[in-house]
């Protein structure tokens, strides 16, 4: 498929070369195509739509959302993707073809590949999603009506995470119709599950235990004050504009998360099906680190057998609440995030087992750190030290220090409270706490419990 695809690319940009003319009537044919495009991503619903709705879609947002596709296929087809814009308009024809929209996927994500991510073109990207709903449709619908919602759920979530932003509504949208399908699991399994879930959440070991196996004066520095219903005005004054470190508790106590996510039939119910990113190793700076894609159900599965550090699974970094939407209902953004006085900029999940850990590193900007489930255990330095950490002299490590802290030598017991960092601060912190990180503070993380849920806002 790889070299096909090189080939095809190449004879087509010698056409686009050879034949201007035939460009200029390429194009009239893809702005008649798009519609029909279109039509054919739009996954159908339960209920068939009323005439009158039809019409008013065709006489308004989707002639919209038909000229954007048109013009995206016009900009691929200048960037010499013919062969992209034909399997993509014979994927879409009559029935539809799933070959052909699986070899517009693999044209599309060789692009992606085709250097660095910074410099991949965004009608690559959006063309990626919109073969990605050409999969999706037909892996849905299937053979004689057996449609695969594993297969067509994991298409719509890889447009999700690697494709632009133009098709992102009709990606949430197809998934959205999917994931509303039924879908069996046996019961003895969920049970299991169940089971072994509730007995790590119940062996979240407490701050006496993080004590025993710390080394000895681990925890003697200086002490982190913890606040209750700090006010925005306070926080500001006295912790963020000084970069002073503060714990502050009871701010999120209402979030539907607390209660919600320590059932894991709940989680597998939004998110089971779903795939996401994750890294597999210690961490990320061992040399047998990788990454892969898989469900989240087959995620959690990973979480139980953390015997091999090379095995261990880590959810790291990733716009969880982005992709999965239900989840994001079950938090809030606090008014500390706006301290700054700008947007956030991202918010980002990390979940995973006892022993994943994330590497003494700096970032250039402020963050705020809330912990759902677990307990992690989190050691600070302030950026005036950065040389005596021995940062990595490669450019894609040079925010991470040479020091691997892998002793259980910094924890953080996090209970959703809020942690200000500005100096050599060690801290057990508990769940259903915030924890605040200044800008460029270089900081280490140690997953301490069974299970670990700790989602991360960018200032």
């Amino acid at each position: 498929m790889g070299r096909w695809s090189v080939a095809l690319h190449h004879r087509d940009q010698k056409r686009q070369n050879a034949h201007a003319s035939g460009f200029r009537s390429r194009a009239r044919n893809i702005s008649s195509a798009a519609p029909a495009l279109l039509r054919f991503f739009s996954l159908p619903s339960p209920a068939p739509p009323s005439t009158s709705t039809m019409a008013a879609a065709g006489e308004g947002e989707g002639e919209g959302e038909a000229e954007r596709v048109a013009a995206l296929l016009r900009e691929i087809t200048g960037e010499g993707g013919f062969a992209f814009v034909a399997s993509a308009e014979k994927a879409a024809a009559g029935a539809g073809d799933l070959r052909a929209a699986e070899a517009a996927r693999e044209m599309a994500w060789e692009q992606l590949h085709s250097g660095p991510w910074s410099e991949v073109g965004a009608a690559w990207r959006d063309a990626y999603a919109l073969a990605c709903l050409h999969v999706a449709r037909l892996r849905s619908r299937g053979a004689g009506g057996d449609g695969d919602r594993s297969a067509a759920l994991r298409a719509l979530d890889m447009g999700l995470i690697m494709g632009g932003d133009l098709l992102r509504a009709d990606l949430e949208a197809a998934v959205a119709r999917i994931s509303a399908e039924p879908c069996g699991e046996g019961a003895e399994a969920v049970d299991e599950e169940e089971r072994r879930w509730t007995e790590g959440l119940d062996r979240n070991r407490d701050i006496a235990d993080a004590l025993k196996i710390l080394p000895a004066k681990s925890l003697s520095c200086k002490k982190v004050e913890r606040r209750s219903h700090l006010s925005m005005e306070e926080f500001i004054c006295n912790y963020f504009l000084c970069d002073s470190p503060i714990i502050i508790s009871g701010a999120i106590d209402h979030w539907p998360a607390r209660t919600k996510w320590k059932d894991i039939k709940y989680l597998k119910k939004i998110a089971g099906d779903r795939t996401v990113p994750v890294e597999v190793g210690k961490n990320y700076v061992c040399s047998e680190w990788k990454q892969e894609l898989i469900t989240f159900s087959q995620f959690l599965e990973r979480m139980w057998s953390t015997m091999c550090p090379s095995n261990l699974t880590y959810l790291a970094q990733h716009p969880l609440f982005e992709q999965i939407k239900e989840l994001s209902e079950d938090i809030m953004v606090p008014d500390y995030c706006y301290a700054g006085g700008g947007e956030l900029q991202s918010l980002n999940a990390w979940f995973g087992p006892h022993g994943t850990v994330t590497p003494l590193h700096h970032d250039p900007h402020h963050n705020i750190l809330a912990q759902v489930l677990g307990r992690k255990y989190i050691r600070l330095y302030p950026a005036s030290i950065s040389e005596d950490l021995y940062p990595h002299t490669e450019t894609m490590l040079s925010n991470t220090s040479q020091i691997l802290i892998v002793h259980p030598l910094f924890f953080s017991h996090c209970k959703l409270d809020l942690l200000a960092s500005a100096s050599w601060w060690l801290y057990v912190e508990q769940v259903y706490t915030f924890q605040y990180i200044g800008h460029f503070f270089h900081h280490a993380c140690h997953n301490f419990s069974e299970i670990s849920f700790l989602f991360l806002y960018v200032l």
